[in-house]
């Protein structure tokens, strides 16, 4: 029962390795699942995830492109978002991605962050016709951090980006690693996928921090939403990072386009389909508003 359940509800594209099969298995009414391999910067092949509108008839739609956070992988990453692409008409990406050395610690590589800005040409080589001028990025942790670079790097490409809990600042993240359960083994695929500690390469570090580019994201015209939580026992010291970072912001260009949420949730839980994420996508006109109308608030609002 199981198996057929599975197979009703993902397309396989191409065979996915051993640990894509842990794609989203729940029968929603409205959103399908498609799983595709493609070619990344290092020439390594890797597994994404598409989830489609079930009724997607080969119309341009709105792509959300979102990377997964630290070690969790495209499946669990796609599993976030439940039926809310059928429910809103988009479509959403969650590729595995690809480090400089690492498959799912990419941690902000510019190999990877080049990977996500070409999303919607992949997407597009699978069937599926992307709006241009509907492309948003969403992600969390560090997904939220290689969302941010993508917001600095590739401006142009991005109608609207959404962070939760993002990492900012790497080489801060490393020493912070040592306070977290398996810290140490953390702090070696650090080095592996960076190419040694902070105080080796600092400028490796700083080429992954989002920290690093508050001026490029500021000047971007790129509307984006911030949701962090001083409560977060992951990155526990986000007042130093992405609330840094936010007030950064604000005295750049962005201010009018900038969202900034603060809140006492765990890390992450509110980027899912049941929790915020669903208001972050009303806010960029993917979904119908909910709970009230959908208002260009100003950076000093904090009301989720």
């Amino acid at each position: 029962m199981r198996a057929l359940l599975l197979a009703a509800l993902l397309v396989p594209v191409a065979a996915p390795p051993a640990r894509a099969q842990l794609a989203p298995a729940q029968p929603f009414a409205l959103t399908r699942a498609v799983h595709f391999d493609y070619r990344a910067h290092d020439g390594s092949l890797r597994p994404a995830w598409l989830l489609l509108p079930a009724t997607y008839d080969g119309r341009p739609i709105p792509l959300v492109i979102s990377p997964h956070g630290r070690g969790v992988g495209a499946a669990a990453n796609a599993r976030l978002w439940g039926d809310l692409p059928g429910e809103g008409g988009f479509a959403v990406v969650n590729p595995g991605g690809e480090g400089r050395r690492l498959h799912w610690y990419s941690w902000g590589a510019p190999g990877q962050i080049a990977d996500l800005a070409r999303m919607p040409r992949i997407v597009e080589q699978h069937g599926v016709l992307v709006d241009p001028h509907r492309i948003y990025a969403v992600g969390g942790s560090m997904g939220g951090q290689e969302t941010l670079l993508l917001v600095a790097w590739h401006p142009r490409l991005l109608a609207g980006a959404a962070v939760f809990d993002p990492a900012t600042d790497l080489a801060r993240r490393y020493a912070d690693f040592a306070k977290l359960r398996h810290g140490r083994e953390l702090q070696r695929l650090a080095r592996a996928e960076v190419g040694g500690t902070p105080a080796q390469d600092p400028h490796a570090y700083a080429v992954r921090s989002p920290d690093t580019y508050a001026a490029r994201i500021a000047g971007s015209g790129v509307p984006l939403q911030v949701y962090w939580s001083p409560r977060d026992r992951v990155i526990a010291d986000q007042r130093f990072e992405t609330a840094s970072l936010v007030a950064r912001l604000r005295r750049g260009d962005l201010d009018e386009r900038l969202w900034d949420f603060q809140g006492d949730w765990a890390h992450t839980a509110e980027m899912r389909a049941g929790r915020r994420l669903p208001r972050a996508l009303a806010r960029f006109g993917l979904l119908p508003w909910r709970d009230a109308p959908v208002v260009p608030t100003p950076a000093r609002a904090r009301a989720a």
